[in-house]
């Protein structure tokens, strides 16, 4: 029978494995992106759920999100957000762009 330290070890292996292939994943994905002060991050509206995850990534205060209309006559909500990028603020660090779940958010030159 298995020992629950002998458990909490394979966890704590596998806990490490899974971190470091995710890490070196995100690094793959950064080293993708076009990144630093010559740009600025843009969001696809169409794409954007209005999640937040964007805004509090974000040490820059570079993200907002404003109300918009739903598209769909079907479809009945109080609320529907999209993120904003303030072109200002925003440091082109790229975090935003490795939170977001649809990939709406992008690099560009500024």
């Amino acid at each position: 029978m298995t020992r629950v330290s002998d458990l909490e070890a394979r966890r704590a292996v596998e806990q490490h494995r899974i971190r470091a292939m995710m890490t070196a994943q995100r690094a793959g994905e950064r080293a993708k992106l076009k990144i630093g002060p010559e740009h600025v991050a843009w969001v696809k509206e169409e794409m954007c759920i209005g999640c937040d995850q964007c805004t509090i990534v974000c040490d820059d205060d570079a993200i907002e999100l404003y109300d918009v209309k739903m598209r769909s006559p079907i479809i009945d909500v109080d609320i529907n957000k999209k993120a904003k990028i303030l072109r200002e603020p925003c440091t082109g660090c790229g975090l935003c762009v490795l939170s977001c779940p649809t990939d709406a958010i992008v690099m560009i030159d500024r």
